[in-house]
């Protein structure tokens, strides 16, 4: 019985242990009174500061949901821009607490990486951009050609399995920075940029003459974007990612920034408990009871993140395609919070 009871003491022991360490990184940012986030150095409809300094963007919104989740105020976040070289470093150096920069899900970055992608913002693919004086109407058609690419992200191999499995040859421009990658396509360096269809459609409205130029109708690859934590915080890891559940489920629900209020005086049951009037799901977070109304009091549910940012309410204009709901033709699907 005594090697029992130490068996069981030892066990609590760890257990607590474990929980107090998984909770530092949200007591780190209550600390600090801030959200610190990963954020491109520019990039149109995800994160993109203004002449002002104002961020906005789909991947700026998950920072502010996450900010009004855990302060009630989505403006209490710290963007950090960051190039695809040193966004991984900054997050497992701990600069930022949450990297929110277009970054796809891979298998490779989810295990050698220290960190974890908490789901999916954005389904995307990669693409082509030409100039239409090209007279290019297909990727196939790009034999012998100049590709543009940014070092440091997930394109290149993409581009290079691409070329090889068509049996086609390509040369190669490589740039540290999008911003250089997108002024070498456009000062002739090169014949085609290439980049996720979503960042082609982005770039191309910093260009001169955005009509002059098109993006081709193949999609090389899978592109899954969405947010990354680092290993060894499962409470953080599961505030990231609760926090876009909560955006999804709130659209899939009705909730809206407009009839947030009201929704949460509903009597349904599942609008009681992501509304926190029954049950004590935001505290088993660490949050509060009212964190979704939060949540979405700050931007919204993600089809109105995904519409002001890069759908048909933006300059980008894109469909909402994959990134529909589930029940709407898409594959955005969140579990229930119940």
């Amino acid at each position: 019985m005594k090697r029992l009871s130490l068996v069981l003491t030892l066990a609590l022991a760890a257990g607590l242990s474990a929980q107090a360490a998984s909770a530092q990184t949200l007591k780190t940012v209550k600390d600090r009174g801030m959200l610190s986030c990963g954020v491109s150095q520019g990039l149109p409809g995800f994160s993109t500061p203004d002449d002002k300094g104002n961020w906005t963007g789909l991947d700026v919104d998950v920072c502010r949901a996450i900010a009004a989740a855990i302060f009630g105020d989505g403006s209490k976040v710290k963007f950090v821009p960051l190039s695809a070289k040193d966004r991984f470093t900054a997050l497992q150096s701990g600069e930022i607490d949450v990297l929110s920069r277009n970054t796809t899900w891979t298998l490779s970055r989810d295990t050698s990486l220290g960190a974890n992608f908490t789901g999916v913002t954005y389904y995307d693919g990669q693409g082509f951009l030409v100039k239409k004086s090209l007279k290019v109407n297909s990727a196939l058609e790009l034999n012998s050609a100049s590709v543009c690419v940014q070092t440091g992200t997930t394109t290149e191999q993409n581009l290079a399995d691409y070329f090889k499995g068509n049996n086609m040859k390509y040369e190669v421009i490589a740039f540290a920075s999008a911003d250089e990658t997108v002024k070498a396509y456009e000062s002739g360096r090169c014949d085609v940029f290439t980049s996720d269809v979503s960042q082609l459609y982005a770039e191309r409205l910093k260009l001169a003459n955005p009509a002059d130029h098109v993006v081709l109708p193949e999609v090389i690859s899978k592109e899954p974007l969405g947010p990354m934590v680092r290993h060894g915080d499962d409470q953080w890891f599961d505030i990231v990612k609760w926090t876009l559940f909560a955006m999804v489920d709130a659209e899939e629900l009705g909730v809206t920034q407009k009839n947030v209020d009201e929704m949460a005086k509903s009597d349904k049951p599942e609008l009681k408990r992501a509304f926190g009037t029954d049950g004590n799901l935001g505290e088993q977070l660490g949050l509060t009871k009212d964190w979704m109304s939060r949540i979405v009091k700050a931007v919204g549910n993600y089809g109105e993140s995904f519409d002001r940012n890069v759908g048909a309410g933006s300059k980008l204009g894109i469909a909402r395609g994959l990134n529909n709901l589930w029940n709407k033709g898409g594959i955005q699907y969140a579990p229930p919070i119940r």
